[in-house]
């Protein structure tokens, strides 16, 4: 192919590229918009392959065979509830891949530009954090790794350890034929990727995640810039500036900076002032069942459900949508409150509900259902904890203070299905499960469910 025609079909496929992350902005439109993306990328590899500069295709079908089996058996076997796990390692296996690249492309190169080795420089080090800040986040998803590893001057490490990396960088743009240079910065960069994720408790996972896919985005366009790749910077700019955009949104969620998400106090543990489990709970937890739950439904006009990570632990999102269905058949309101955080990545729970083929129009956000719930009979939460803890609104002290949560508390009646008390990210208490209008309903997310489909059939 020529050069002007392989330079048009990488155009074509960067429209495709907008198109698909525009529809991606809609549940109505994402399914379009991931096939549009697909079919761009598509389009880029078959260009590139195509290019005359290709000399042989023995490895390139060998890459292409194994990435394909691994990628049907990720999306054969891997659950949903796995999908946060496994978009971590998405987006370290694309900062590798921009390493690696970036890495063969430097030792290939005869002279070099300046843009060349700045792009190589900035390819490795972001390649490199994104891949091993990735690989924490993952096995702390996977809860393999549960404790946060902090000690004092912690921060200043991290910043001895980047300006460490940047002067590595500079070496390698004056003196590009260091090689040793590029791979000792790679291994600097790999340090500061482990230490900047490793404090970082399991409630901030989401904006770790979306940080970490912006990160992946600028590796991928810095590599476009080392091989003269016109749909790789596109590409790669795309998803680093979308990344970031949804970073922002996460930590708005929160109502918390990225440099406290990832400098401050991780607030996985309650603070020494804080209230214990038996302070708040003793005496007046309410247990329930699920003929108790029936009759308050008999009664209801309007319900709303609170999914969270236990619904998505137990798999229940089909019960939870048979229960929705029933009592609509009963005349009664059913609504879903989605929380930006809830669960581990950002969307989880709108990508649940979507599997199991909720309507789109139920689901509705955190700005819009919250000033609904005080005409609201009963709230139904299913698994979710610091999302609807009260003490950010209370408490001005603790690790999710000012965190926009879901007013549950202001409904008239709050079932809470749960499997115990258990504290959720944030590590502490909820003093919803002991409020006066509240209700816990113990047990397995799925198994509670199915049991009050049961009841509500039987009442």
């Amino acid at each position: 192919m020529g050069i002007t025609l392989i330079n048009f079909a990488y155009l074509f496929a960067s429209v495709l590229f907008i198109l698909g992350l525009k529809g991606l902005t809609h549940p109505r439109t994402a399914v379009r918009g991931n096939t549009l993306g697909a079919l761009a990328m598509l389009l880029a590899v078959l260009a590139t392959l195509l290019d005359q500069r290709i000399l042989s295709f023995e490895y390139i079908l060998i890459g292409v065979v194994v990435g394909s089996l691994i990628g049907v058996a990720f999306a054969a076997k891997i659950p949903m509830t796995s999908m946060p796990e496994l978009v971590a390692m998405f987006n370290g296996f694309g900062g590798v891949a921009s390493v690696l690249v970036a890495g063969a492309a430097l030792i290939a190169a005869p002279a070099p530009s300046h843009q060349f080795t700045v792009s190589t420089a900035a390819s490795g080090l972001i390649g490199a954090v994104t891949f091993w800040g990735s690989l924490v986040a993952f096995f702390k998803l996977m809860e393999v790794l549960k404790r946060l590893i902090q000690f004092p001057g912690q921060q200043f490490f991290n910043g001895l350890l980047t300006l460490v990396c940047i002067g590595l960088g500079g070496w390698l743009v004056l003196e590009p034929g260091q090689m040793d240079v590029f791979w000792i910065m790679v291994c600097v960069a790999s340090l500061l990727g482990v230490m900047l994720v490793v404090p970082i408790g399991g409630a901030d996972m989401p904006v770790v995640i979306a940080f970490l896919n912006s990160c992946s985005g600028l590796a991928a366009a810095a590599t476009g810039f080392v091989l003269d790749n016109n749909v790789l910077i596109v590409a790669g700019s795309l998803v680093g500036a979308s990344g970031l955009i949804l970073t922002q949104i996460m930590c708005k969620a929160m109502n918390r900076s990225l440099g406290n998400v990832f400098f401050g106090d991780s607030g996985a543990t309650p603070t020494a002032s804080g209230a214990s489990d038996d302070e708040v709970y003793a005496g007046k937890i309410k247990s329930t069942s699920a003929d108790e739950v029936a009759m308050l439904f008999d009664t209801a006009r309007r319900v709303v459900i609170v999914p969270g990570y236990g619904m998505a632990v137990a798999q229940a999102q089909h019960a939870v949508r048979d229960l929705a269905d029933l009592l609509e058949q009963r005349g009664i309101e059913v609504e879903y409150a989605i929380h930006p955080v809830a669960g581990r990545m950002p969307g989880h729970m709108n990508v649940l509900l979507a599997e199991a083929e909720v309507s789109y129009d139920k689901l509705v956000e955190m700005d819009r259902i919250n000033p609904t719930f005080q005409q609201t009979d009963v709230a139904l939460v299913i698994g979710a904890n610091d999302v609807v803890n009260p003490l950010a609104r209370d408490d001005n002290s603790g690790p999710i203070a000012g965190m926009p949560i879901l007013d549950v508390d202001k409904s008239r009646t709050v079932v809470v299905i749960k499997r115990s008390l258990s504290p959720g990210f944030a590590g502490i208490p909820n003093p919803l499960f002991a409020a006066d209008n509240s209700l816990m309903f113990f047990g397995s997310a799925k198994e509670a469910v199915l049991d009050l489909v049961t009841a509500v059939k039987d009442s």
